[in-house]
């Protein structure tokens, strides 16, 4: 019980510091590195919970997490400019690569249906059925609301934006792979118990 306080304050630093950082971002890149901080923040409350629900959170947070951020940087070796001006267009010149990215970035956010919703979900509830953690959880959601801003920036660029990004050729099977991605953050977002049950 006394290092609920410590990691607490850990956690908070962790979110504040890891999203204020990628809003002032213009590198794509450099923006998820920063905001890989805040969702490790995230992850931190399935261990100051320490309960059922916080061991099925990270499991599920973990895979999510990964899936969506391989999914992310496949598509960034695809491009030659990691800034928010280099996705300019890229829905219309790459519809796949655009909407594997869009999906993916939904689910570094936590909207719902996808496999990020319900991995926030399980340690937000960890942590308040923790107890005393509530002014840590709201801190959480509203931080959790800042990151929504800059990953629409992103799709913002890619859907409604002019531009003639750069990409490198993308073949069959790198494009099944994407799909395959898709399909994983979606099917994890609808039924998180099939991973949580195998595990």
């Amino acid at each position: 019980q006394h290092w609920t306080l410590i990691l607490s304050i850990i956690t908070a630093a962790t979110l504040i510091v890891g999203n204020l950082s990628a809003v002032f971002q213009q590198s794509v890149k450099r923006m998820l590195a920063y905001s890989s901080i805040a969702q490790a923040g995230f992850m931190l409350f399935a261990v100051i919970a320490l309960n059922k629900m916080g061991a099925q959170g990270i499991i599920l947070y973990s895979a999510a997490y990964c899936i969506a951020t391989i999914g992310i940087f496949a598509v960034l070796m695809k491009l030659k400019d990691y800034t928010f001006e280099g996705f300019n267009g890229l829905a219309r010149k790459e519809p796949l690569l655009a909407f594997t990215v869009a999906v993916c970035l939904f689910s570094l956010a936590g909207i719902p249906v996808t496999a990020g919703f319900f991995a926030k979900y399980f340690v937000l509830s960890a942590a308040i059925q923790h107890g005393n953690l509530l002014w840590l959880v709201i801190l959480a959601v509203l931080c959790a609301a800042v990151s929504v801003y800059y990953y629409f920036r992103v799709i913002m660029a890619m859907y409604f934006k002019q531009g003639e990004p750069v990409v490198a050729p993308v073949s069959g099977g790198f494009k099944a792979a994407l799909i395959l991605t898709v399909i994983l953050i979606l099917a994890l977002g609808i039924f998180p118990n099939l991973l949580l049950c195998w595990i």
